[in-house]
Formats: C-alpha cells, sequence, structure tokens
C-alpha cells in the first residue's frame, strides 16, 4: 500500500488551500482539477500495477515537474487489494484508476461498476528472444554509444532513460536498463501506440475488412451534408482529416480532455468540428487514432475490451513475440490507438524488425505488401508518414511544437515512431538496424539522433557480436 502525503506549514498550507480552493472550484478550474487528479491516480496506477516499478518514484519524474504549483496538493494512495489508485488535490476531485488484469488501467470517472472488471487472463506468448540476461555487448564503441544514451549532461534537465534495444540483422547485440527496469519491464510508449496502430489498421486491409481509401465508418459523420463524411481512413493516419491540432500548449486542449476527462473517448473525439478542409493542412491529432482504434475494433468484430485486447495479442503481439505488450481501453471498451500502448523495449523493438523486415515476422506476412512503404511515405510536404515520422524533412519545425522533423544525423531513409517523454523505435533499412529507446524526459532533448549514429559508426568500425 502507498500513499503520499506531503507536508508543510500549517500557515502556508491554509494561505495556498484557501487560494487553490477558490480557483479549482470556479469554472475551468474544476475541469483542470479533475485533469490532474485523473492524470495522477492512470500513472500511478500503471506503474504499480502494469510496470512494477515505484509508484513514488514514477511520481517525482513524470508528474511532479508538471505541476509545480499543485504538486504539493496533490494525495494518492494505492490499494494493493482492489488493484486501484484514488488520486484528490486538497481532499477534493476524486480520481479513481482500477487495474484489470491483461487490460491496464482505465480511469473510472465516478464509483460506477467497471466493464470487464476482472479482466482475462490469456496463454502467455513466447518470447521472440531466448535470452533471458541482459546482452551488454562487448565492442567497446557499441558500449561509449549506450553510456551516451545513459548519460546526464545537464542535471536541471534529466534525461532519465530507462531502456535501450538495438536490433542488427535481427539479432539482439545490446541493450541496457535503469535500475528497477528490465527485459521484462512494460512501459508506457505513449504515441508509439500509433504506429501499432497503423499495423491493426494494416491488418484488417490484408485481412479485407478495411480499405484505405473508403470514408471512414464514423456513426456520427454519417450524414452526407456533414462536412467529415468524406474523410478516409488514410487521411486519419496521415493526420490531414481536417481536424484540429490537438496537442498544444494549452492545459486543456482537445486531447486533455479526450484522455482524462470523457468515458467515451471516441464519441468525444467524433463530435470535435473541423479546423481545415480535408486533404488541405496536417495537424497532429491524437482524435484520429482514437477514432481509429474504434473503426480497427468495429472492423474486427471486438464489442468489448476483452473481445479488442485478445484481437490485438492474437493478430499483432502473438505473432511478434511481444510477450508484456497490451493496449489500455476506455471505459467504452475502445482501445486507445493514440498513446495506450505498454511493452518492453524488447518488444517495441520487435515490432520496429516488423517493418524492417517488411511486414513479415517469422515467413509470415503479417501486413499488406507495399503497407511498410506507405506508412513512411511522405504526407503533403511535412516530416510525416501514416503513423510513424520520417527523415524526408530537414527543414521547418513541426507546426505549434517548434520541433524538427526529423534526426538529420541519420541516413535519409531512416523513419521512426515517436511518443511523448522521449519514446523511439528508430528504423534504418539501410543499415538493416532497430534502436528502441525509452525513458521519461519530460524536459525535451534525449540525444536519441546522436545516440544512433554513435550505434552506426560503432557497426561499420567492426563487426559486432554480443
Amino acid at each position: 500500500m502507498t500513499s503520499r502525503i506531503i507536508k508543510i506549514g500549517c500557515g502556508m498550507l491554509a494561505l495556498a488551500a484557501v487560494t487553490l480552493t477558490a480557483f479549482f472550484t470556479a469554472g475551468s478550474g474544476k475541469d483542470l482539477s479533475h485533469l490532474v487528479t485523473n492524470s495522477v491516480s492512470h500513472s500511478i496506477c500503471t506503474a504499480a500495477f502494469v510496470s512494477r516499478i515505484d509508484p513514488e518514484q514514477m511520481f517525482k519524474e513524470e508528474q511532479l515537474p508538471n505541476m509545480r504549483s499543485v504538486g504539493w496538493a496533490v494525495r494518492f494512495h494505492v490499494d494493493p487489494d482492489l488493484h486501484e489508485v484514488r488520486a484528490t488535490v486538497l481532499g477534493m476531485f476524486a480520481a479513481r484508476a482500477v487495474y484489470r488484469e491483461g487490460l491496464g488501467c482505465v480511469l473510472v470517472h465516478g464509483e460506477e461498476p467497471v466493464p470487464d472488471a476482472g479482466g482475462f487472463r490469456d496463454s502467455p506468448i513466447a518470447s521472440a528472444f531466448p535470452e533471458s540476461a541482459v546482452v551488454e555487448p562487448k565492442d567497446p564503441a557499441l558500449r561509449r554509444a549506450l553510456d551516451a544514451a545513459f548519460a546526464e549532461p545537464n542535471p536541471a534537465t534529466p534525461r532519465l532513460t530507462k531502456a535501450i534495444v538495438v536490433l542488427h540483422d535481427g539479432q539482439l547485440i545490446a541493450e541496457r536498463y535503469a535500475p528497477g527496469y528490465g527485459p521484462e519491464t512494460p512501459i508506457w510508449g505513449h504515441s508509439l501506440s500509433k504506429s501499432i496502430t497503423n499495423a491493426l489498421i494494416g491488418i484488417l486491409v490484408h485481412q479485407g475488412k478495411l480499405r484505405l481509401d473508403q470514408s471512414a465508418p464514423i456513426t456520427a459523420w454519417a450524414a452526407p451534408n456533414d462536412s467529415r463524411h468524406a474523410i478516409t481512413i488514410d487521411q486519419l493516419l496521415r493526420m490531414d482529416s481536417g481536424l484540429p491540432f490537438d496537442e498544444t500548449d494549452s492545459v486543456l486542449n482537445p486531447m486533455s480532455r479526450m484522455f482524462f476527462l470523457e468515458n467515451d473517448m471516441a464519441r468525444y473525439a467524433a463530435t470535435v468540428p473541423l479546423a481545415y478542409a480535408p486533404g488541405t493542412t496536417w495537424a497532429y491529432s491524437n482524435l484520429s487514432y482514437v477514432l481509429l482504434g474504434r473503426i480497427a475494433m468495429n472492423a474486427a468484430g471486438a464489442g468489448d475490451a476483452v473481445a479488442a485486447e485478445r484481437f490485438v495479442r492474437s493478430q499483432l503481439f502473438a505473432p511478434l513475440g511481444m510477450r508484456n505488450a497490451l493496449i489500455e481501453t476506455d471505459l467504452a471498451g475502445t482501445p486507445v490507438g493514440s498513446s495506450h500502448v505498454y511493452a518492453s523495449a524488447r518488444d517495441f523493438a520487435q515490432f520496429g524488425q516488423l517493418y524492417l523486415d517488411d511486414g513479415v515476422a517469422d515467413g509470415q506476412r503479417i501486413l499488406p505488401e507495399g503497407w511498410v512503404a506507405y506508412s513512411h511515405s511522405q504526407t503533403l510536404s511535412t516530416g510525416y508518414g501514416a503513423g510513424f515520422w520520417t527523415n524526408l524533412v530537414n527543414e521547418g519545425k513541426v507546426p505549434v511544437w517548434d520541433a524538427p522533423w526529423g534526426l538529420p544525423q541519420l541516413p535519409k531513409d531512416m523513419f521512426y515512431a515517436r511518443g511523448a517523454l522521449g519514446q523511439y523505435i528508430v528504423i534504418v533499412p539501410s543499415e538493416r538496424l532497430v534502436v528502441v529507446r525509452l525513458g521519461v524526459s519530460i524536459y525535451g532533448g534525449t540525444g536519441v539522433g546522436d545516440v544512433v549514429a554513435q550505434i552506426i559508426a560503432a557497426l561499420h568500425q567492426q563487426p559486432v557480436t554480443p
């Protein structure tokens, strides 16, 4: 059982409590406070029950830096018997996240019963890697590259790298983990999940259940006079559907409202009006990938969270040997295809290998022929493809974020999955290389481009063996 209580001076506490209570109970302050407690309860739930790492450490590394002004007022409690976490601010705005076996954690807005509360158990997935021990490279140059990945050049803005895995020619040649993490630790992939969703759509296209050029089968958009009626699955994957850029500096942006304030994320996403004409403007879209998660599950005939998880496990995770992977759903049973996949670094590396091998795993075609090329083909004039980032644009910045499109230190054919807090799956076809970097890099810079460049240099220097 874990509880968090921060003690400060009683006078300061009383003054701050009066000020913050007035703010939190007025107008948008209510939404902000619920956003805080929901974010904390979900993060701590996944730390305690999915990743099985120290919840206190996760709070300090992931949550506290983003809420310095109110962090002292946040309380959370981990109940190992009920498999849930509750969080409050000043004793108010209670939030609850519940762990379900095999399904991860789900936010519950209130005390209503939790669908599929018992979760489910499935046959264990055989690992793609027979090695149980951590593979430390013997080559000094490769070891130095891993040293660079875990270095902390500026203590004021820690990178907090948690895992690095390197595959070359499909072989695990190097890996390293932070204390408390290891080859079996599922780590929150954040927007690496969008690339997983790309694969789920690809599987359903391969099965003839979806087409890229079809109008997105979303009931709320079905009326022919609806401006969203003609949006295609391709446009949702490419983020040029016309939906707004939803991950902005504003705390109450569409992404945060969807993740932390809604029981049915896909229903909410389907209500958001267009900001642009479809096919004309690229805008980063979590909304699109939550909708794609629902589209995929409808096409697969998966009507609830358990059926959704079984589909993903049987069609993707099991064939790739991703034994520690899961995708969380919301209360409505929709897989959160934008952001809620958890997997070990080895699992994510094996997923990257699928794309390096043109959608084939262990001799079995998982994705349609040409799907990988489609996935990293350019969208409009951007450095984005369809569920993956590319290295095709080295000028200009990503709109709103003011961040570079690619990793200019690396070959032009490189493409990659990228998630918040510095999650990366870097795929370099010309080098037959996959590098996964996972961490809790709140402050941005991870040095991942330089690290992969060092790994490539080490491979060119001499043959590398584990």
